[in-house]
């Protein structure tokens, strides 16, 4: 009999101020990240972005354009990624997120230690990378 496959898909953010500073949170497992999680069902990609962003930050975003995708091959898990700006609200914690903030791209790299994460980043933000299919 034929499985029919089971994947996760989520949407991250790369949300940058006029500043050029990041809107990061950190999580309770992986330490500090880009606001993002699972697509539900009825949801668009960009929809879960600015969902997710709201719930971990109390940011409110406006997407400016898809950036692309890793997938997770063995896991099933496909990661989108998404570029926006702060539109409103303002900085608040929740249950999914125990610090939130804007802080300069540099110091954020350094901040965020988990898996490839910051290589996601990193391709969101270059231009020439773009768009991206990345697996793992």
């Amino acid at each position: 009999m034929h499985q029919v496959p089971k994947h996760i898909v989520s949407a991250s953010t790369i949300v940058l101020n006029e500043e050029k500073d990041i809107l990061l949170i950190k999580g309770p497992k992986r330490g500090w990240e880009m606001p993002g999680g699972q697509v539900e069902e009825g949801e668009s990609l960009k929809e879960a972005a600015i969902r997710e962003a709201k719930e971990e930050t109390g940011i409110d975003i406006e997407v400016i354009k898809f950036c692309g995708v890793f997938q997770n091959v063995r896991s099933s898990i496909c990661n989108t990624l998404f570029l926006a700006k702060p539109i409103g609200g303002k900085p608040t914690t929740s249950e999914e997120s125990l610090e939130v903030g804007f802080y300069p791209l540099e110091q954020a790299l350094e901040m965020v230690t988990w898996k490839n994460f910051k290589e996601r980043i990193q391709y969101c933000l270059d231009e020439e990378k773009q768009l991206f299919y990345i697996e793992f």
